[in-house]
């Protein structure tokens, strides 16, 4: 993309943890406190359906047991993503992907969708959440960014979506980043905040690439950002910080 589209602020999962994450509810919550990007994780159900969960189980999360890719979304989307947060919360469903790109489509919202395969679905999972992303996204609309930690989801959508934007997902700096992330073709860097300095700032971005952190939620933090030249920050303090232009 030769233009980045994204506005800096984007909040964790809907809305850090002031609501049930990765939930419709979390998004509403997040957009009361003016942000206009969310950031979600995206896997798939036994069934092919892309829905918004973080774990690989259902447990931490849900009121279900066991792990959520082996359950069709008939059963998943009648599962309690809500009670474990707060009782206001009580009966919030997962939510599919189509609904979350009805949400941010209609309001004029952008996502950032976190590949987040179920151990052993890498590409499956790519290609299904590009294919669903390209068919939900209009032509003339902002498509979502495209995130992942593995190297074969993010593969798998380049070649499902050549057209979508990616970002290679980084907890370290491990040998061949860089080059990793200019084979699959992405657009952006999204590091684990504490990697970044004036050195990698500059390799990123002598590269190419865009510079997006997570998970970052002291002011210290954005004020280091920010003076580094980062282009996105992932917080779950929706609370604290406000999406305003720098």
């Amino acid at each position: 993309m030769k233009e980045w589209p994204y506005p800096r602020w984007i909040a964790h999962r809907g809305a850090g943890k002031l609501a049930p994450e990765n939930t419709l509810a979390a998004f509403r919550v997040g957009a009361a406190h003016g942000f206009c990007m969310f950031e979600c994780d995206v896997k798939l159900s036994a069934d092919g359906v892309p829905f918004l969960m973080h774990d690989a189980t259902l447990d931490r999360t849900t009121s279900g047991y066991g792990t959520g890719g082996e359950q069709p979304w008939s059963l998943l989307s009648q599962l309690d993503a809500g009670s474990w947060h707060s009782r206001g919360y009580a009966g919030e469903p997962l939510a599919s992907l189509e609904n979350v790109a009805r949400y941010c489509r209609h309001n004029g919202y952008f996502l950032n969708i976190e590949i987040k395969p179920t151990p052993g679905l890498e590409a499956q999972t790519g290609t299904a959440v590009a294919d669903a992303a390209a068919r939900l996204w209009e032509a003339n609309a902002v498509p979502p960014l495209l995130t992942s930690f593995q190297p074969e989801a993010l593969e798998a959508a380049r070649a499902a979506q050549p057209q979508l934007p990616r970002g290679l997902l980084l907890d370290s700096l491990w040998m061949g980043w860089l080059e990793t992330a200019l084979t699959l073709d992405c657009t952006a860097l999204v590091c684990n905040h504490a990697l970044w300095d004036s050195s990698t700032v500059l390799q990123a971005k002598s590269a190419g690439f865009r510079t997006l952190s997570y998970t970052v939620n002291d002011d210290w933090a954005v004020r280091r950002l920010l003076n580094l030249g980062t282009d996105g920050i992932i917080t779950d303090r929706i609370d604290l910080f406000s999406p305003v232009a720098d």
